[in-house]
């Protein structure tokens, strides 16, 4: 098959709709289950590209979930901790979860606003311990190289039925050009085939240049991540775990500011305060979050008010104070920030201190990049100059 018919464009007024493959060739996905619409392939082709490059980098299996051609949260498939499995609400035990399984607990998990109705990534050939954590999950999609029979019987009863689940061809290499038309102009540029690997961050410009092995794998997946993300973009890792993604600002601070935001409510939801929250009963997971979303903000009374707590809790929570949160998030440390182009300005070194953050990979070539250095010096943090733009639009 070299066409697939579509519903409608990106909108339902945009008729007709259709994916093809030049030149008679077959297109290299399969739909399994259900029917995509133009931006669930937009966003299972690139969350695609985005695991299976990661996972040839670091060896791992690993997972991604995207919402609007933009990844909300991409992990690798290390085990989970105790507090972890708390704050991702995982009632499986440690010996029913698969690397895969971990991996996509913890992307789904990062940032579970964002993730709401996503569409999502696998490296691997998903099992059914991870198809039945997909399974409880609001989501539009799936992509992967396979599935076992187990999953596809648990994601087909997905949405009754109409759950959308695509089989790609793991071993499918595109053209080196690639075209798109905008206002009926066609644009062609040579494919992103940059690789990204340790090598990129050989030049260390800061005076703390000591790099462990698991901040390196931390680098790359920042890079990687950024790859396929909606410019100007920044992200915040920790433990191979994207934990605050900034897409598509038009100032590049305004980005760091919004990850890093992001990173800190992925902290906060690990402290006490959060873990030890008494939920209404029958209370829905989407709900939930929401609830947890809204405690953590400055608008934390329209959850925990006098007059409207007990629609959410069994029982009144105390309030997560500006200076409590504070002083929690003075113990996240050792935080990877990756940029897709270089710092203007040192004050994007400063947001990113707040957040814990102690390595950053940039492009570099700013006019101020004495700034950015000195600014990274006051703080002890690792600064590489990787030399790459990343930019995806």
């Amino acid at each position: 098959m070299n066409e697939l018919e579509l519903k409608y464009g990106c909108n339902p007024n945009q008729k007709p709709a259709r994916v093809y493959m030049e030149n008679g060739q077959e297109l290299p996905i399969t739909v399994v289950n259900g029917r995509p619409g133009y931006i669930n392939l937009l966003d299972a082709l690139n969350s695609w590209q985005l695991v299976k490059e990661l996972k040839e980098a670091i060896g791992m299996p690993c997972a991604a979930s995207f919402k609007h051609v933009s990844p909300a949260g991409v992990a690798i498939g290390t085990p989970l901790t105790d507090v972890e499995r708390q704050m991702y609400f995982v009632k499986k035990s440690p010996e029913e979860l698969t690397p895969l399984a971990n991996a996509y607990i913890k992307a789904r998990g990062s940032d579970r606003m964002s993730s709401y109705g996503d569409f999502c990534a696998m490296s691997e050939v998903v099992d059914a311990v991870t198809a039945d954590l997909i399974r409880i999950e609001v989501s539009d999609g799936i992509i992967a190289p396979g599935y076992t029979d187990e999953a596809i019987a648990i994601l087909k009863k997905k949405k009754k039925g109409n759950y959308c689940v695509l089989q790609i061809d793991p071993d499918y290499v595109p053209d080196p050009i690639e075209k798109k038309q905008v206002y009926g102009i066609t644009f062609e540029q040579g494919r992103n085939n940059a690789k990204i690997t340790a090598d990129l961050f050989k030049d260390i410009v800061s005076v703390n240049k000591e790099i462990p092995d698991h901040i390196m794998n931390d680098l790359i997946l920042s890079m990687i991540t950024l790859k396929y993300t909606q410019s100007n973009s920044v992200c915040y890792v920790k433990n191979g775990q994207a934990i605050g993604i900034g897409a598509g600002q038009q100032s590049r601070i305004h980005c760091t500011r919004l990850a890093g935001d992001k990173a800190d409510k992925w902290y906060l939801r690990q402290a006490p305060q959060v873990l030890n929250l008494k939920f209404r009963k029958g209370l829905h997971r989407a709900d939930r979050d929401n609830a947890i979303d809204v405690y953590l903000s400055k608008d934390w009374a329209d959850v925990n008010g006098d007059d409207n707590w007990m629609n959410t809790f069994e029982e009144r929570p105390e309030v997560f104070t500006e200076e409590a949160q504070r002083a929690w998030l003075n113990g996240n440390t050792d935080v990877v920030l990756g940029s897709d182009a270089f710092f203007p300005f040192g004050d994007n070194v400063e947001r990113a201190h707040r957040s814990g953050v102690k390595y950053i990979g940039e492009a570099g070539g700013s006019i101020r990049d004495d700034n950015v250095i000195e600014t990274a010096d006051k703080y002890n943090m690792v600064l590489a100059f990787t030399h790459l733009r990343l930019f995806h639009h």
